[in-house]
């Protein structure tokens, strides 16, 4: 988030779309419902169903699974068109001005510099054109024909309302019914927030639908303001917190990058992850990225790392390909992968595709799976349809503590880190993950010792001086993960202390003053709010720094002057900022440099060359879908999309046995798997089923309470039938279009057992991130 959850009651607008936080973060959603009692907000949901959150909205939208961008471009284009952008905030906070080099282009689904080869695209020809000094050429006019500014209108002028809705399958007047809703607050006496999670990010276009909902809230100007900003719905409870800490494969913790197989040294890898400023008026902060690697390997390696050796730089991995979910089973798949640990993960239930991946499972020689419950990955072989005589893989099960079990520390949605006592004792027998993560360390350290072997210096060394080492403490972690001034021992207060000589450590920079000589400042329970905008300063600790809302030096004029004074994030003295804790120097006067900190060009990226597949965000059919692309029907997919073996051949794009949408969601009775163990919850919803549209179950004899058939191309399901006037026929490109719906909870362990939703979901995913397309393919249905 760039926000946090209780500033969406700040909000004149809330979009909610590609979620369903009624439904799946009902906590947080109060502070939406907040927004309409206590300021009249307006509500919006756009989806493919009519949801919980639906229901209590303003507005709703039906549209097709995967035309996001369609939505949101036809959005953008009304903005531009009609004026409705701020203009100020435009010119001042975002890269609009900036000129594009010459020969940059798109053409027919195609942007310049694509190797049909490769299935990838030369960036180089979407760069800036610089000026004589070096840095880019700017026209404040915003009337250069390659200004971004301009490029932009010409882009999304092809997103007409007509085009709008043939892609999404609405009508033109319901999509603009509901656009004079949300593009209302490009003026500074209003604000709008989207609330947005995993319906965006599950496509193989999610990375450029969130950069979408980015552009539209920079040309309204919404990033930076309370009550405004890109609102990821994470959650349950410490995703935010997981990935902050480098659970996803592309990342070292704080977003740090992983080391390249040609980044040989440790000055070439710091060459090339540290940005130089495109203007002269930029912070750049990325300029002390040396200062935030070189203190997070003193906290792994402690003294053993030097400015001798590189502070260590040789004990990282510098993998030639990708480590992402559905590579990692892709190796597993083709016989490559040797052994996995799953620890807090039911993978066979949380991935694409399940019948690939049990072959996948049946070809590892050991898996070890660390978990609270005997979840269906751990016992995979009795799948249905499997044969335990066929299988040799090892399984060990290790049970590990459930969180409720330990105190610790969850980071919320909006950034929150927030520590948490231990609610009752683990049963017995069962031990903390903390305790198996580090006996592992020790068994293999100690086999080095007693043996020897390959690629030893980095377990020899790593840094494990706890009290009792074989079993830290996770205050001992949250300390070593703020940082240490190493000459004196003293805690860290900022990450403006680190330094790259090697005399501080930081585990993540981000958390440097999460735990401080004040002492925990996760622990904090000050409910005190001066402001009156939720800030809460004295509750736990936000990163970074305790900033409650990113960006939010452009909630600010050019002058420092708030754009509305009842809701001022922060404001310009004279003499310093106050309000927020400012993402600006405290006392940098406000034209010294651009709000936005952290980017070369001191502005936000209206058009970006930092994605795989696009400068500006297009719309792309999802990898199987029930229409042509009608702007480009000979690009009709995402075109650097990777293509895994067999994948292509396991699609049924233009079948018409498959002529239906599906998507996949969660209901809030479930939760997730680890919930098929709570009785209670299992009583609220205990059968796996079907949403069939009203007029499909009519067409094809299935009647509420029955039982359906649903299959695609990879395998099918069968459950109970909730026929339902929720989800309307779309008319799509001149069609009808219907859409199934169906919950991802059930598997075959747990109270009661039903089909796996993923059986039918296709093996592909976003071309930056590789996370799966779970939520738009296409299937047929039946009565059963």
């Amino acid at each position: 988030m760039t926000n946090h959850w209780k500033d969406i009651g700040n909000a004149d607008v809330v979009l909610v779309m590609g979620a369903n936080p009624a439904e799946n973060h009902p906590c947080g959603f109060k502070w939406a419902l907040e927004a309409r009692d206590n300021r009249d907000a307006r509500i919006v949901t756009i989806d493919p169903r009519y949801t919980r959150t639906s229901a209590v909205a303003d507005r709703h939208l039906q549209i097709r699974p995967g035309s996001d961008i369609a939505i949101l471009g036809g959005l953008i284009r009304k903005i531009l068109d009609e004026g409705l952008y701020h203009e100020e905030y435009v010119r001042l906070h975002t890269n609009a001005a900036f000129v594009v080099r010459e020969g940059f282009d798109f053409e027919n689904g195609l942007f310049t510099g694509f190797d049909e080869v490769s299935g990838s695209y030369d960036r180089s020809s979407w760069d800036y054109e610089r000026g004589a000094d070096g840095y880019v050429a700017r026209d404040p006019t915003l009337q250069h024909p390659r200004c971004v500014f301009q490029l932009l209108r010409r882009h999304y002028d092809r997103y007409t309302p007509d085009v709008v809705a043939q892609i999404a399958g609405c009508s033109a007047e319901d999509f603009l019914d509901v656009a004079e809703i949300l593009v209302s607050t490009g003026t500074a006496d209003r604000v709008g927030t989207i609330m947005y999670a995993v319906g965006w990010t599950m496509h193989t276009v999610g990375s450029q639908i969130i950069r979408t909902a980015a552009i539209m809230q920079l040309l309204l100007g919404n990033i930076g303001r309370p009550g405004g900003g890109i609102n990821a719905l994470r959650g349950h409870a410490n995703v935010q917190g997981a990935t902050d800490h480098a659970i996803v494969a592309e990342i070292l913790p704080g977003y740090l990058k992983v080391p390249l197989p040609e980044q040989s040294s440790l000055a070439s890898y710091l060459a090339e992850s540290t940005p130089a400023p495109l203007v002269p008026d930029t912070v750049n902060y990325w300029g002390n990225y040396p200062r935030f690697f070189v203190s997070q390997m003193k906290a792994w390696f402690g003294e053993s790392v030097t400015a001798q050796n590189d502070y260590g730089y040789h004990y990282l991995g510098k993998p030639a390909g990708d480590a992402t979910w559905l590579s990692l089973w892709d190796e597993a798949h083709e016989s490559r992968l040797q052994g996995l640990i799953a620890l807090g993960f039911n993978p066979l239930l949380a991935g694409p595709d399940v019948p690939r991946l049990l072959r996948a499972m049946s070809n590892l020689r050991w898996k070890v799976v660390i978990d609270p419950f005997m979840l269906d990955s751990a016992e995979f072989w009795k799948a249905p349809g499997m044969n335990p005589e066929d299988i040799d893989t090892e399984v060990l099960y290790l049970p590990a503590t459930h969180w409720i079990e330990r105190e610790g520390s969850f980071t919320n949605s909006g950034r929150w880190a927030q520590w948490k006592e231990k609610a009752i004792n683990a049963p017995h027998g069962v031990r903390s993950d903390t305790w198996i993560v580090s006996e592992l360390f020790w068994r293999v350290k100690e086999l080095y010792e007693a043996e020897g072997g390959a690629y030893h210096e980095p377990i020899q060394s790593l840094r494990w001086d706890y009290l009792n080492p074989r079993e830290p403490t996770l205050g001992e972690l949250a300390r070593e993960i703020n940082g240490y001034d190493l000459t004196t021992g003293r805690l860290l207060s900022s990450f403006a202390e680190l330094r790259d000589d090697g005399t501080t450590s930081s585990g993540n920079w981000l958390y440097c003053a999460s735990w401080t000589e004040e002492g925990n400042q996760m622990a904090r329970r000050d409910p005190s709010d001066e402001a009156g905008l939720g800030f809460h300063h004295g509750w736990a600790f936000s990163w970074p720094l305790n900033r409650r809302v990113l960006y939010n030096r452009a909630s600010a004029d050019g002058e420092g002057r708030p754009w509305d004074a009842t809701r001022a994030g922060i404001r310009w003295t004279g003499r310093e900022w106050i309000g927020d804790v400012p993402d600006y120097g405290r006392t940098t006067p406000p034209d010294q440099a651009g709000a936005f900190i952290m980017t070369e060009e001191g502005v936000a990226r209206l058009f970006t060359t930092y994605l795989a597949d696009g400068p500006m965000p297009e719309h792309y059919e999802p990898a199987e879908s029930p229409s042509p692309n009608l702007l480009h029907a000979d690009v009709a997919v995402n075109p650097t999309v990777n293509w895994y073996p067999g994948v292509r051949e396991a699609l049924a794009n233009g079948d018409d046995e498959f002529p239906h949408a599906c998507t996949v969601y969660r209901v809030v009775e479930r939760e997730h798997f680890v919930t098929s163990n709570v009785p209670g919850l299992v009583e609220l919803m205990p059968d796996f089923f079907v949403e069939v549209p009203e007029g499909l179950a009519a067409e094809k004899g299935i009647e509420n309470g029955g039982r359906v058939r649903v299959w695609s191309k990879r395998g099918e399901v069968e459950g109970v039938a909730i026929v339902t006037k929720r989800i309307q026929p779309l008319t799509v490109n001149g069609r009808t279009c219907w859409t199934i719906g169906i919950p991802v909870h059930w598997g075959f362990v747990g109270l009661t057992q039903g089909s796996m939703a993923n059986l039918l979901t296709p093996y592909v995913g976003d071309a930056n991130t590789r996370c799966p397309e779970f939520k738009a393919f296409v299937v047929n249905v039946e009565r059963a």
